[in-house]
């Protein structure tokens, strides 16, 4: 059974669940928000992300009803929220210190807000119940905050905010105080229980590979502007800016002059004394126009011997190697003083390696291996 892609967001009959609409956010001069316009859509897993100060928390504070929106206004299932008080909106919001309460027992804690909106016994304990098992807490339920762990106290955060079915839950830094492995983890874990319970999810985090991990889309964010807006596949393979390209994994930029060279093709002028680079573009750029290539350390070959069929090879000498278990990183040092990083995967234990430091090698790619770029 061939699942349907889940892009509401190519639909332009779906109606997104959130509406920035021309959203300025202000703090006396300063400018958090800067006339932001995005479409959410329901059940998306959607990430904001950012350096600190980009305004992503400003969003996520609006949304919550927190802050007010100084200009523009933000819709939610197409109701402007700008007047409903926070206690009123179908929205949730978790803290990255889960703000538990420590005298309550965990199942008191997931039952604390369905109390206070005054429901029957029964149903406080089937929905409790029902979250205990969907965060796979059955059998701490008796237990305070301080007898259980990092990672589940996370999860108890997570029941409590859910309980109440909330059309949207805001994750702030949710997972900053978890160690690596328990990260990697719980960031499973979300995406099982935010599809399982089919709520729209935006998380706001500064941490890249966490939002490539989870999003359905993320949007990238530099000084209260988002940059881009796109599945983590097309943030990494497209990026629309260097700032983007940088910010999301390994990248080599290059400085160069462009010259059309035939259809969509291009030959980029970079450094004296080097033949130009071949490079693709959909893009138009004019003659002599300054660029930026950006090159995915993967889509880079290196070898001992050069290569007879590559657009792109140039020689040079390994500077240094990271070996990250299945992946080697290679940073080779070209005659011009730029460095370059190479990356191979390991597919077999290396009794012997071919490459090693200070070694002549030579770096290769295709013509369509990078992403050229306005300067």
């Amino acid at each position: 059974m061939s699942q349907s892609v889940f892009a509401p967001w190519d639909d332009p009959n779906e109606k997104p669940l959130i509406r920035f609409q021309n959203v300025t956010k202000r703090f006396g001069e300063f400018v958090a928000i800067d006339d932001l316009t995005l479409d959410i859509y329901a059940q998306e897993f959607f990430a904001l992300l950012g350096p600190s100060g980009c305004g992503k928390t400003t969003m996520m504070r609006m949304l919550a009803g927190f802050e007010s929106v100084t200009e523009g206004k933000i819709e939610l299932a197409g109701q402007d929220i700008g007047p409903v008080p926070p206690n009123e909106r179908a929205v949730n919001m978790m803290f990255q210190s889960y703000a538990l309460f420590p005298h309550l027992s965990v199942w008191e804690n997931i039952a604390f807000g369905l109390k206070r909106d005054r429901k029957s016994k029964a149903e406080i304990e089937a929905r409790v119940d029902e979250m205990l098992k969907l965060v796979r807490l059955e059998k701490f339920a008796r237990r305070k905050p301080h007898q259980i762990s990092g990672g589940q106290r996370q999860r108890v955060a997570l029941a409590r905010s859910l309980a109440k079915a909330p059309k949207l839950l805001l994750l702030d830094e949710p997972l900053g105080a978890l160690d690596k492995k328990l990260r990697q983890d719980t960031q499973f874990e979300l995406m099982d229980i935010q599809e399982t319970t089919g709520t729209t999810f935006v998380i706001v985090t500064h941490d890249q590979e966490e939002a490539m991990t989870v999003a359905s889309r993320v949007a990238v964010m530099d000084e209260g502007r988002i940059i881009q807006v796109a599945t983590p596949a097309a943030i990494y393979e497209y990026p629309n800016s260097v700032y983007v390209a940088d910010f999301i994994g390994d990248v080599n930029i290059i400085e160069a002059e462009a010259r059309p060279s035939g259809e969509d093709e291009y030959s980029l002028n970079w450094i004296e004394g080097q033949a130009p680079i071949k490079a693709t573009s959909q893009k138009t750029f004019s003659d002599g126009q300054k660029v930026h290539l950006a090159i995915r350390p993967e889509k880079i070959r290196i070898s001992t011997e050069k290569p007879d069929d590559a657009d792109n090879a140039m020689q040079g000498k390994v500077l240094d190697i990271a070996y990250l278990g299945n992946l080697s990183t290679y940073h080779v040092e070209l005659p011009t003083g730029q460095i370059i990083k190479a990356q191979t995967a390991n597919t077999r234990r290396i009794a012997r390696r071919d490459i090693t430091w200070e070694d002549p090698v030579w770096i290769s790619w295709s013509a369509t291996a990078g992403v050229l770029l306005e300067h």
